[in-house]
């Protein structure tokens, strides 16, 4: 159970829903606030009924709680640096109805906590910081700035963290900027086949079907210790013209649907 939070830190959260209202999020006003990304993450993990997923840098419990609603009976450990973020996982959890197939812990990804058995995990999956350490500017909030940019661990800690805690033959799934995509190669090579590269598309469409402006966003997904090649695939546009979602964006995000990768 989690210990209770502080009077002045529950004034300044607040209640959102996701998967439109399948999930509830208890997630702080200010800082990192969990949007689409760990809805497309959680959407793109294949997991089964009876099968154990890992998510590293929980937060709030986005991903994790998206992906337990998603397919029933699957267990979703999740771990994270920041305890008070983890007080808040274990809340979402608990309110969501979820507590019996979540466990939330706090940990660091360079020293993992004894709970978590390397090899263990069906499925694994990440949304790392997006920005290189000395990179950019760091945001003034340092919840944001601890969700945004890198610290002591750079991406490929992340990288050798979830590959190893996947089982072999078990996937990893990545959510990332697009513009770093040779470095999760580079880092993944030899070490994870079947891969599938996935561009989310700001949008509108354009007469091709793809995104009229660059990914932004790519979701990477493979297997460990297998050898098939790498696939880029069409991806999804995310937005109409005027703004608003896609159909197929709208089914993952408020529908609650998986993704599939399939070429077309």
């Amino acid at each position: 159970m989690a210990k209770p939070l502080a009077e002045d830190t529950v004034a300044e959260l607040s209640e959102d829903a996701l998967l439109g209202g399948r999930v509830t999020l208890l997630q702080p006003v200010k800082g990192y606030r969990a949007a689409i990304d760990p809805v497309f993450l959680a959407a793109a993990v294949p997991a089964k009924a009876g099968e154990t997923v890992l998510d590293v840098g929980v937060g709030v419990g986005a991903a994790a709680l998206c992906l337990a609603a998603r397919v029933a009976e699957a267990r979703v450990a999740g771990i994270e640096q920041r305890r008070e973020l983890v007080r808040l996982a274990v809340r979402n959890a608990e309110a969501n109805g979820l507590a019996r197939r979540v466990d939330f812990m706090v940990g660091d990804l360079v020293k993992a906590p004894r709970r978590l058995v390397p090899g263990s995990f069906h499925h694994v999956m990440a949304n790392p910081p997006f920005i290189e350490a000395g990179r950019g500017n760091r945001p003034p909030d340092e919840g944001k700035a601890a969700a945004n940019v890198e610290g002591s661990a750079g991406l490929d800690d992340w990288l050798r963290f979830c590959l190893l805690m996947v089982r072999p033959k078990g996937s990893v799934t990545f959510i990332h900027r697009a513009d770093r995509l040779d470095q999760i190669l580079a880092a993944l090579a030899g070490r994870l086949g079947e891969v599938v590269v996935f561009p989310l598309w700001p949008g509108p469409a354009s007469a091709t079907g793809a995104g009229d402006k660059p990914a932004r966003r790519i979701i990477l997904r493979g297997r460990k210790g297998v050898a098939t090649p790498l696939r880029l695939l069409p991806g999804m546009v995310l937005h109409e013209e005027g703004g608003g979602f896609t159909p197929q964006a709208e089914a993952v995000l408020r529908g609650g649907q998986g993704l599939t990768f399939h070429a077309r």
